[in-house]
């Protein structure tokens, strides 16, 4: 009989263990990719690739256990060697390898060259060679990036107050409503996959009062653009009790500011190897929609061509406008027009042609819609009824207004358009593992 008592400490060393100082000039063992071999005659620099980054390892003929010419790139290997200072390696030390044992080998050569800074390959070979070219240093870091903003998120909203939740992704109907829906058959009944948590999250607001979620989301939008894709991570909160709508910008400018302040720290290394510049969040500010059409209007002599919503290209030029006069990145875009806005959005009570809402704008770019719900039952009942909508058809969301719920609020922010924005990369897709569009289902 075995028994399992937990994780054993392996032989093993990572980077940090390096690092800290007590294995050099000592022999270790470490484990990794082959990334690079660099010959330079009876010498030669393995490079081994591991998820902290990259280690250089020194081999030497008639020193090194190993034939050099049976070691090929991207092979697991496990390495054996002394560990010594070097400031001019990517970690400012190296292994002088005594042996390599390999672990696997590859079946073909790499159809691409991971190994370089920086692949000059186009982005359709990119992601169609995804599981391979994410290995390049410069994709992973990106990612890792992604990873730090999503950290940013929970931590932030934990200390907040705020509940993880789930959410089902398999619905009877869209909370946006519209064709943009994907439809499923689930065991002969109709069925959607979500576009939005909103009705859910509303739900738990009734039962934690604060709550989060981070999480796919799916839209059947048939737009092949450098800005759009068909399943998204949004980033969702809602928080009830809350005095207005500026409750909820306050609270993702806090965790932007966390946010910030966290990646300058524990992701330094990432942004160095992007050549990422950090944005500024200490002061964000914040526009009604009419006046910000108004703004750019005037500044850059464009015509407003629809009172009711923002193109592309105004939304580039209020970005334009607010970086030129404030120095600022982001911009709050408030009272979005309530013809734009879903039923369940609070109209403004001084002009119920616009609502309690906003868009955050990040280098002209939309990352973020959120706003304050209607939380009374008579009144989104008016709505929908004044929009030719069934209030029988969403029964179940209706019933957590029918019980009483407090003032609330809350958003949704796209992962994908934060981080692409954050990089400065020109597409969607660069900030997307395994991105689905209208044309790419695999890999």
């Amino acid at each position: 009989m075995e028994f399992i008592s937990g994780v054993v400490e392996k032989e093993t060393v990572g980077i940090e263990a390096v690092l800290d100082g007590k294995y050099m000039g000592k022999t270790v063992k470490m484990n990794g990719a082959v990334h690079n071999v660099r010959h330079m005659g009876d010498v030669a620099f393995v490079i081994l690739r591991k998820a902290e980054g990259l280690v250089q390892c020194v081999y030497e003929k008639g020193v090194t256990e190993f034939d050099l010419k049976d070691l090929k790139e991207e092979s697991a290997v496990e390495i054996t060697g002394t560990a010594a200072p070097e400031e001019r390696a990517p970690q400012g030390f190296e292994i002088r390898l005594q042996t390599i044992k390999v672990l696997s080998q590859p079946a073909e050569v790499m159809p691409v060259a991971i190994n370089k800074w920086k692949m000059t390959t186009s982005l359709e070979t990119k992601l169609a060679l995804r599981p391979v070219t994410l290995r390049n240093i410069r994709e992973r870091a990106k990612f890792k990036i992604q990873e730090g903003i999503v950290r940013g998120f929970r931590d932030y909203l934990h200390a907040q107050g705020f509940t993880e939740i789930r959410t089902p992704k398999i619905v009877a109907r869209g909370a946006e409503g519209g064709s943009n829906v994907f439809k499923l058959d689930y065991f002969n009944k109709k069925a959607e996959l979500g576009q939005s948590p909103q009705f859910y999250k509303q739900t738990m607001v009734g039962v934690y009062d604060r709550v989060f979620e981070a999480a796919p989301v799916f839209r059947a939008e048939k737009h092949n653009t450098t800005r759009h894709l068909n399943e998204y991570v949004s980033l969702d909160f809602e928080m009830g009790y809350i005095d207005g709508f500026e409750d909820i910008m306050a609270m993702e400018t806090g965790f932007l500011q966390y946010t910030m302040d966290l990646l300058s720290r524990e992701y330094k290394k990432e942004l160095e190897i992007l050549g990422v510049t950090l944005p500024k969040t200490d002061r964000i500010p914040a526009v009604r929609f009419d006046r910000a059409k108004e703004l750019v209007s005037e500044k850059y002599d464009r015509k407003i061509r629809n009172p009711y919503d923002l193109e592309p290209e105004e939304e580039i030029l209020i970005g334009r406008y607010f970086k030129e006069e404030y120095d600022s990145d982001f911009v709050f875009v408030t009272h979005y027009p309530s013809k734009k806005r879903p039923f369940y959005a609070m109209d403004d009570p001084a002009d119920s042609k616009f609502t309690l809402s906003f868009d955050l704008l990040f280098k002209g770019l939309e990352v973020t819609t959120g706003g304050q719900r209607i939380h009374d039952y008579g009144e989104i009942v008016k709505k929908m009824e004044k929009r030719g909508m069934d209030p029988a058809d969403i029964e179940s969301y209706l019933m957590i207004f029918k019980y009483g719920m407090p003032p609330h609020g809350g958003l949704g922010i796209g992962l994908e358009r934060l981080t692409m924005r954050l990089l400065d990369e020109q597409n969607v897709r660069e900030t997307a593992m395994f991105p689905r569009d209208v044309t790419r289902l695999e890999p």
